[in-house]
Order: structure tokens, then sequence, then C-alpha cells
């Protein structure tokens, strides 16, 4: 009889309780990003870079803007012919309100074998991870086939001008041989009803179209008749935009992702026929939906407006702002359509663009990457998808770079993963963090 596979692995006690402190210990680091430069990653950068440091890894920070600090190591391979892994994770954080919290946001607080606090599942936990991992690595003395090259970066939550796209534009030397990367967010525990556990694994990301609208009036008397107010030219405009229905448009990874999904609910969806109704479909797919339904289409959805100082007085001049994203190849498409709804009136410009990328699901690295999630649970149904919004793989992406989705946790049912995003009470449970030091470390021993 074969010997049943070890799922505990060579992952050593030590690991297990490392990741559960630095997820806690970066937590209390507030390294809030507000936009617009007001944040400093650099007390996170130092952390990790120490960390590393004490395992032998070297680290080099590097900084854009003072204080927006990024962390580059590289884990020498045994066989200098093989591709470079790139594994990173952002260590700036979105804001988040105390008072909103059922415990503080900065606390790194574990509570009943739970880690509480802004970052915890975005993306401080996966941080934490690739930390635990290599430094167990340095105790056993062991060293990957090919480099490992890990970065933590700034501002990731914003435009990534600090991060990623600062190391990609003037640091590109140090990515030297990277051909594929993994990061947020995959390959977690999705619980899609009926006891069906899914483990999506990220293959693509939409493109990022952020828009600034501008409407250009005529000052005057809000009592008096004016044919030419900017408010009511923008106001209609950005209602046009947010009615818009975008028509389907599947991409290879949406279509692996439906297919695959339908079928475990034992529904045969034929994508390539013409006829087919991807929305009456995905109507009964029940929670799994949510995994591709933002990602059949493009999407522009109205988030700001801006305009006047009194109630009385008819402003000159108003401006909106459209949270847009596309689908791989959708971008000319975008770009007529926001023409034609903007109108005459009113003039559009991309506030920030990134390209959306896509990567095979047909690769040897992808079914490494499947089969390292179904060795810790055997009961797992591993699943491509493509994410609806964006991470730093875009920029890594314009060096030559696929990406993947890849922070393994194991939740558990009730656990709604996706709603902590950016949510109030983020928070990840101590067992999910264990699970993904297992399957992380299995993956990077293995890729």
């Amino acid at each position: 009889m074969a010997e049943a596979p070890d799922l505990l692995g060579p992952v050593d006690r030590q690991a297990l309780d490392e990741v559960v402190t630095f997820t806690s210990e970066l937590i209390r680091i507030d390294t809030t990003n507000r936009g617009g430069g007001d944040c400093r990653e650099r007390p996170a950068a130092e952390y990790v870079a120490q960390r590393l440091a004490d395992a032998g890894i070297e680290p080099t920070l590097l900084e854009r803007t003072p204080g927006r600090t990024n962390v580059v190591a590289r884990i020498p391979g045994t066989d200098p012919s093989a591709d470079a892994l790139l594994v990173h994770g952002h260590l700036d954080v979105v804001p988040a309100e105390p008072a909103d919290w059922t415990v503080h946001p900065f606390s790194g607080e574990v509570r009943d074998g739970v880690v509480w606090g802004r970052g915890a599942v975005d993306m401080k936990n996966m941080d934490a991870m690739v930390l635990s991992v290599v430094r167990g690595w340095a105790r056993e003395g062991f060293r990957p086939a090919r480099d490992i090259v890990i970065a933590y970066t700034a501002d990731e939550e914003d435009s990534a001008a600090d991060g990623s796209g600062f190391l990609a534009e003037q640091h590109a030397d140090l990515f030297e041989g990277c051909t594929e990367g993994i990061s947020e967010s995959g390959a977690f525990t999705f619980h899609a009803g009926d006891g069906l556990s899914l483990y999506p694994i990220a293959a693509g990301e939409r493109g990022t179209g952020w828009l600034k609208l501008t409407a250009e009036g005529r000052a005057g008397h809000g009592s008096k008749v004016n044919r030419e107010n900017a408010v009511s030219a923008l106001a209609a405009a950005v209602a046009r935009i947010g009615e818009h229905e975008w028509p389907i448009r599947l991409t290879p990874t949406v279509r692996a992702a439906i297919t695959e999904i339908a079928a475990l609910h034992g529904i045969t969806a034929d994508l390539d026929d013409p006829a087919f109704d991807v929305p009456q479909l995905l109507g009964k797919l029940g929670p799994a939906a949510s995994l591709v339904e933002n990602t059949v289409r493009n999407s522009s959805n109205p988030t700001m407006l801006e305009a006047g100082y009194k109630v009385n007085v008819i402003p000159g001049h108003a401006t909106a702002f459209i949270d847009g994203r596309t689908v791989p190849g959708g971008d000319d498409e975008f770009h007529a359509t926001l023409d034609r709804l903007t109108g005459p009136l009113v003039d559009w410009e991309f506030y920030h663009r990134e390209r959306a990328l896509t990567a095979p699901v047909d690769s040897p690295t992808y079914a490494k990457l499947r089969a390292a999630v179904e060795r810790f649970d055997p009961d797992a149904h591993t699943v491509p998808y493509c994410m609806s919004g964006g991470t730093d793989a875009k920029q890594f992406s314009r060096l030559g770079i696929t990406g993947y989705g890849f922070t393994p946790l194991k939740l558990p049912v009730g656990f709604d993963y996706q709603r902590l995003f950016h949510g109030v009470d983020e928070r990840v449970p101590v067992d999910a963090l264990h699970f993904g030091v297992r399957v992380l470390d299995h993956y990077l021993r293995t890729a």
C-alpha cells in the first residue's frame, strides 16, 4: 500500500508560531494609505527587512519618495538555468475607522484563534506567510531549485507609483530572470453551498480605468434660466454611465472559470454557442456566481461628484469621477462607449489607468498551484478565476512577469473572506494562516 502523504510537510512549529506573530505585529504598524501620497510604509519595510536579514537573506530598501519604502530580496536557487519566481506583497492598507470595529483595527489582537485588524486579509497575512516560510528554509538549510525574488511594496492601495511602478521602472535589474509571480488574492476557501468547497486561483485581472469627467458651463444666479448648466450636463452624463449595461465579453480565464464551476454544479456550459445565456447560467450557480459575475464584462461605476459652492449660485464648472474596469481586450470598446455616453458637453480623461492581465490556466505553474492546495485539502476543488480589481501584478507585468493570485487560506463555513477586503472587522483565523504556510512552502519548494 502506498504511504499516505505527510500533510504537515517540513514546516516546523516555529514557522507556524511566527506567521501569527508577524501578521499581528505588522497589523500594529499603521501603514494606512489615504491616497495622494499620504502614507508611510517605512516602519513596516524595516520590520520585514530585519527579519529577512536575521535569516541571512540580504534585503534592499528602495524609495522613490521618503518614507514610501519597498523591500526586495533574492534567494538563490540551485539551478542557475531555471527561470526565477517573484513572490510579492504590499505593505500599505486602506483606512479604517476604529469606532466602526469590534476590535481596534490596528491592535493586531489574537482573540479566540483569530487575528484581528486592518491588513489581516489584505495583505499582511501573506507578507507574514512569506517571511515565516523563507526563515524556516534558512533554519533547515533548504534552497529552492529556482531563484525566489521577494518584494514587499509600497503604495499598492493607491497608484503604485511609489511601489511596484517605481520598482518596475527604475529597478528592473532586481527582477532579472523572473518570468512568473504570485501574490494576492486567490487559493482561499469559497463555500459554494451544499458542502462544495472551491479554491479560486487567480489567472487574470480586469484593467483599471479611473476617469475624471469635466463639464464647463455658464455661471450664474440660481434663480435664472440657464441652458448652459454644467451640473445638469455632468449629471446627465453620469446617469447614462451608471445605467449603461455593458455587453458580455468572455475572456479565456473567465470561460474556464464558468465552465469548471458550472460542471461542479452539474451544469454543462456550451460557451461556444452564441445563443448561450450567460446571465441565466450565473443565476443557477448560487454563491459561486460572485466569483465570475463581475468579470464577464467591462464596468463603469460613478463614485465622486464635485461642483458648486453655494445653493443659489450655478457653477461654471463641475467634475465627476468614475471607477472603470476593463476585461482583457476590452479597452477599445470602453473608450468608444465612454465617448458616446459622455456626449458633446462633457469631456473625460483617464485619472489612472492600468492594463488588464491574463495568465494561462493550462500551464505547468498553474497545475503546481492547484496541486499544492489539493495536497493539504483533499476535498478541495480548485478553479480558475479573474479578479475584478487589480494588484501589483499589473506593474510587474511590464517586466514580462506573468502573475497569479495565490494567497492560500483554508477558511471555515460562514467566513466571508471577500466581504472583509477593505471591510469592517477584517480578520483571519490562525488555522488559515497555518494552512497557508504549509501550502505556500510546498508550492515554492516544487515550483
